[in-house]
């Protein structure tokens, strides 16, 4: 059968209006990829990656901005508006085009990686540049779209969440069941939530068991630990850069409720999961590997027995969003003549 993309297969389980117009890009599908040499080196069951990044814009977000534009459409906008740190901004100017609509993205001046802007840009978004951050740029489009036509299209929106919901759906349907743990990084808190009532879904329908939720912030950026906003997050992992979560409430609903918790991670331990990861052939933005980072330090801290546990770790991005820190870091390749005795010598054969 055809893959016609999240709402032709999972829509009858999504809480969308009956004017809801399908804009799709094919999203969702992605795989859900074992990983044995990080299983063995953890010491669990079976550890899996769901791979997001292969998304139509190279991440998560288009699995709610299918949704969130498909009913925008529906009800006859003309133009989607957002606040972003990069990944919103490419999601929604990418499926405005595909509907034919206007697409306003606003970024906090210099914190958005090369990747997201470019791809934002290129595909026709306003792109406007505040002197701010992200939460004063959500705030603007809050206000904005209260007295004009405008349809917001952040995780606010609740059809966003509604798509995105699906990643869980499709985890359960790939195991069979839901996983013993779901690991994941925590920005804004859309994803964290929406994953949560998608296993409480499916849980009500399929009578699967519900997996425990271990949701990571980056240090510098992790107000749902340290308790309160933080006023100016700090952190390589640019997607997760964000000192007040809109659905923070909920994402903490979600770790008490699962009998889990959300953690906070060095930059330096999300960069070295980010490594690890890509040792094993899947490579992903910074704040991707947050939910590695996050379970490897838990699990060497003893604060959590991985043995006969299956784990499910979301990495939201594709390596290719943020790819500065590798770039920046990157030794110049060897150079030599060409010639195959220059080639046999510098590689001892």
């Amino acid at each position: 059968m055809t893959y016609k993309g999240i709402l032709d297969r999972y829509g009858h389980l999504l809480d969308l209006p009956e004017h809801t117009k399908k804009i799709t890009l094919l999203e969702g599908n992605t795989p859900l990829i074992p990983m044995p040499r990080l299983t063995r080196d953890l010491g669990a069951e079976a550890i899996y990656i769901k791979y997001e990044g292969l998304n139509p814009t190279g991440s998560f977000k288009d699995r709610g901005m299918t949704a969130a534009v498909s009913e925008a459409i529906g009800r006859g906008a003309e133009t989607v508006i957002c606040a972003s740190t990069g990944n919103t901004a490419a999601s929604a100017a990418a499926y405005a085009g595909r509907a034919g609509l206007r697409a306003v993205v606003l970024i906090p001046e210099g914190k958005v990686a090369a990747g997201k802007l470019a791809g934002a840009i290129a595909y026709g978004a306003q792109v406007i540049q505040i002197e701010g951050s992200f939460d004063d740029a959500l705030t603007m489009v809050v206000e904005i779209t209260k007295t004009t036509p405008l349809a917001l299209v952040n995780s606010i929106n609740p059809y966003r969440i509604e798509g995105q919901k699906s990643g869980a759906f499709e985890i359960c349907d790939t195991l069979g069941d839901a996983p013993d743990w779901h690991c994941l990084p925590v920005g804004n808190a859309g994803n964290i939530t929406a994953y949560w009532a998608g296993y409480k879904q499916y849980a009500k329908i399929k009578g699967i068991n519900l997996p425990k939720i271990l949701g990571v912030q980056a240090a510098g950026s992790a107000p749902l630990v340290v308790g309160h906003p933080v006023e100016n997050p700090e952190t390589v992992a640019t997607a997760i850069r964000i000192g007040k979560p809109a659905r923070g409430e909920q994402a903490l609903m979600a770790a008490e409720e699962s009998g889990g918790r959300i953690i906070a991670q060095s930059d330096e331990s999300i960069l070295e999961a980010q490594r690890i990861l890509a040792s094993e052939g899947v490579w992903v933005e910074p704040a991707s590997a947050a939910g590695l980072a996050g379970l490897k330090a838990e699990i060497e801290a003893g604060k959590f027995d991985p043995k006969g546990q299956k784990i499910a770790i979301v990495c939201t991005g594709h390596g290719m969003k943020d790819p500065g820190i590798i770039a920046d870091s990157m030794p110049t390749p060897e150079l030599i003549p060409a010639e195959m005795g220059a080639l046999r010598e510098l590689l001892g054969v």
